[in-house]
């Protein structure tokens, strides 16, 4: 990175009113260092917010305080009119076909994160930290019976390793997983549910791993062995390097090395597809976390409201039935694309495994949950499945595209 000053970004994906409430939380734990760096880094933020999610409006993004703008050397907001602009600007100066621009901008999560990549990047970023809207600069441990906390260091922690990293990511607590805590019984018997977890799954996500969060109630408590540890470099597993979406920084300094984000349509994953793209990468695993509030329980973490107990997400209420039913559906819509790039020699046997795993299970999740609407789960495999050739050439254009805007940008970084 250049060695007077450093200009890393701070990206956000919202469609939450909290939102202004988290840049807050998180500027404001930084605001000692920030003062203390002026002469040698700059923040900028990129927020890329949809209006649609949570039917919200400009100024609940856009109306951010005097104080935290006084931290920021510049701020970019990105919503559906910005992305059209800069796709339809891009297309007529032959940079992109409509198709590359649909692809690498509007496909969901991706085409956000994406667009504030290239936004980063386009304005000499030297770096690009993604955080979410519903995580929180805190780490949570258990220690003798009862919840410990301790502010995270985020934005120096990352800091510290991204000039020997490709990409660095920090660790997540908290309610990390969207499987609630189940009472297993006849109606839904304990072995069933693990086939259908499997049908589901993906490298990352282990039954036994599951299993034991299930049991603490679906909390991730922060390792103090990894706060007080090095960065590591995250290992190869499964022609794939994991990381997460947030809690991660990238390093821009040399964009052909880098991969864009992609999701099949209506899906998530896309830290799960750029994670399989980054063998040649060098990715740290660094020594800060980020408290996941998965289930917009915790709200008042920021306003310094420390519980002294967390309490146990089990199934039941609509809040949470829903939530794991979209995430099911998020996870089915997202695994055959995994597997065809991962496991292509068996993905034929894969794909069969899922099905018959899901038609022995769904029926029971139906009245477990008493929502029929899991049984669309079984068609989403079909539709995701039969359109998995398509998928993938979409996500080789989509990085394709990329390279483009890298040498489209070659001349224009900074601008």
């Amino acid at each position: 990175m250049k060695e007077d000053i450093r200009k890393i970004g701070i990206g956000f994906i919202t469609g939450r009113k909290s939102f202004r409430h988290v840049l807050a939380t998180y500027l404001n734990s930084w605001g000692d260092k920030i003062l203390s760096v002026r002469d040698s880094v700059e923040l900028s933020l990129f927020v890329a917010y949809d209006l649609e999610y949570n039917n919200t409006q400009d100024k609940d993004y856009t109306d951010i305080s005097i104080e935290l703008s006084e931290m920021l050397s510049s701020i970019h907001f990105i919503n559906r009119a910005t992305i059209q602009a800069e796709s339809l600007a891009l297309r007529k100066e032959g940079i992109l076909s409509e198709h590359e621009a649909a692809l690498f901008f509007e496909k969901g999560y991706a085409g956000k994160r994406n667009a504030i990549l290239y936004s980063a990047a386009k304005q000499g970023m030297d770096a690009i930290m993604f955080l979410d809207d519903d995580e929180y600069p805190l780490a949570v441990q258990k220690e003798n019976g009862a919840e410990s906390w301790t502010g995270q260091e985020i934005l120096s922690t990352h800091l510290a390793s991204i000039d020997q990293a490709h990409i660095t990511c920090g660790h997540h607590c908290g309610y990390i997983s969207t499987i609630p805590s189940i009472g297993f019984d006849e109606s839904l018997p304990e072995q069933d549910f693990r086939v259908f977890i499997e049908a589901l799954s993906n490298d990352v996500v282990n039954w036994e791993d599951l299993r034991t969060l299930m049991q603490t109630g679906g909390i991730t408590y922060a390792d103090p062995e990894v706060l007080s540890g090095p960065a590591v470099e995250v290992p190869q597993s499964g022609n794939t390097k994991f990381i997460t979406g947030s809690n991660l920084c990238i390093n821009l300094q040399d964009l052909g090395a880098l991969n864009p984000f992609y999701n099949p349509p209506s899906a998530r994953g896309e830290d799960t597809f750029l994670s399989t793209c980054l063998a040649d990468n060098t990715v740290l695993r660094v020594p800060c976390y980020t408290f996941h509030d998965g289930f917009s329980a915790y709200a008042s973490l920021l306003k310094g409201v420390l519980p002294q107990r967390l309490h146990p997400i089990t199934a039941g209420s609509k809040k949470v039935n829903a939530r794991f039913y979209a995430a099911c559906l998020g996870w089915v819509r997202y695994k055959p694309l995994l597997l065809y790039i991962t496991q292509r020699d068996g993905y034929e046997e894969s794909v069969a495994s899922m099905k018959r795993g899901l038609e022995k299970t769904l029926p029971l999740l139906c009245r477990y949950f008493d929502n029929p609407k899991f049984m669309k789960i079984a068609d989403e495999l079909d539709k995701y499945s039969g359109n998995v050739e398509k998928h993938y050439r979409d996500f080789e254009t989509t990085k394709a595209a990329w390279q483009k805007l890298v040498s489209y940008l070659g001349g224009r970084r900074g601008c």
